[in-house]
């Protein structure tokens, strides 16, 4: 499979730049997801890589070749979009076969490739239907089936399920996720959905204001953000802030703030105790807080419970420390009464600190 390069890649509307130099490499027969808020240039990057938008700067490589004075028909790749963009006088079989049926193609190998894909993405007994007799979910496997019958070595997928409704959605990610072991391409996949991402990618790239925040494995974007930004985004439900200083108590480093006050252990403390700002943000996930009645004060938050949503297993409460809001993850056995005071034991191993004026990890 091709390894894609993006290198500088810069794009302008008019004089508005919503590119600032993206600088990108995604390895063979890799499940790369862009994500980000809406506006942040991850659908613009990949219309830019389809040929669908010019580049202003910089350039597209694909297997060191420079692509993007090309085609969109000549750079190997196929496209599945947000609204399934299908043929509604044509059946499944029809719409599947159609980019095979222009390149005029033996009909033994078109009939040969639509039943393939159409057992990949099953939809072996739909191959008859019209698209107006489908789901939305068939409909989207249409588009994809469409999409693998071409056989290029590049799959971008643009917010594909963003119009599927919930339960539906978690069906198409595990469909996706399986059908990207069985075909081995290089797919190019973009979302807004930080659950999509986690669940799908092999390397996720999160970006914001036209810039990459940060690459990774999904684990090391949600263990070990690079900023705020990251830190807030990835994870459900997000990560909590809380506004505070660093105080050094005769070698014991704390972070104070209006309604906590931590103890740092370890690196942490280390880390802490050497940044030259006092004044920084402390990051910690709903999950890493813990119903603790003798918790340690000095690694223990005091919650004010305003809010629980139950969720099944799980609650989520809402609740204030101070004049922050903070959201704790409980077991949904332990029924808790709204307006109680109730102290919650801080994983020390999962604390962040952002710098607050640059909003950087420490």
């Amino acid at each position: 499979m091709p390894t894609i390069r993006l290198e500088n890649l810069v794009k302008r509307y008019g004089n508005v730049e919503v590119l600032h130099g993206i600088n990108l490499e995604m390895a063979d027969n890799e499940f790369t997801v862009l994500v980000g808020p809406s506006g942040c240039g991850k659908s613009t990057t990949l219309r830019m890589i389809a040929g669908l938008e010019d580049v202003s700067d910089g350039e597209i490589f694909v297997d060191d070749k420079p692509v993007s004075h090309l085609e969109p028909k000549q750079r190997d790749l196929a496209m599945v979009f947000q609204d399934y963009a299908l043929y509604p006088h044509m059946n499944v079989a029809q719409n599947i076969s159609f980019a095979l049926r222009l390149a005029k193609r033996p009909k033994s190998e078109i009939n040969a490739k639509v039943r393939e894909v159409a057992d990949m993405v099953g939809l072996t007994d739909f191959l008859a239907r019209k698209p107006g007799a489908l789901s939305g979910g068939q409909r989207q496997r249409v588009a994809m089936a469409r999409a693998l019958a071409k056989d290029s070595g590049i799959f971008l997928f643009d917010e594909p399920l963003s119009n599927l409704d919930a339960k539906l959605r978690g069906q198409m990610r595990a469909e996706l996720a399986l059908m990207s072991q069985r075909v081995e391409k290089n797919m190019i996949y973009v979302t807004h959905d930080q659950i999509e991402a986690m669940t799908l990618a092999d390397r996720i790239v999160v970006m914001h204001g036209g810039h990459i925040q940060q690459q990774g494995t999904p684990e090391e974007l949600f263990k070990k953000p690079v900023n705020k930004f990251v830190a807030g985004f990835m994870g459900m439900p997000p990560m909590n802030f809380l506004d505070g200083e660093i105080h050094d108590r005769a070698g014991a480093i704390h972070v104070v703030g209006e309604g906590f006050d931590i103890l740092l252990e370890g690196e942490k403390a280390a880390t802490a105790k050497a940044h030259s700002a006092k004044d920084v943000t402390l990051g910690i996930r709903p999950s890493d807080l813990r119903f603790e009645e003798n918790a340690n004060p000095e690694q223990s938050l005091q919650l004010d419970v305003q809010v629980s949503e139950y969720v099944g297993a799980q609650s989520v409460l809402l609740c204030r420390c101070g004049p922050a809001r903070v959201m704790v993850e409980v077991n949904s056995e332990s029924p808790v009464a709204l307006g109680q005071s109730l102290t919650f034991a801080v994983n020390s191993a999962g604390v962040h600190l952002f710098d607050r004026k640059n909003e950087n990890a420490l």
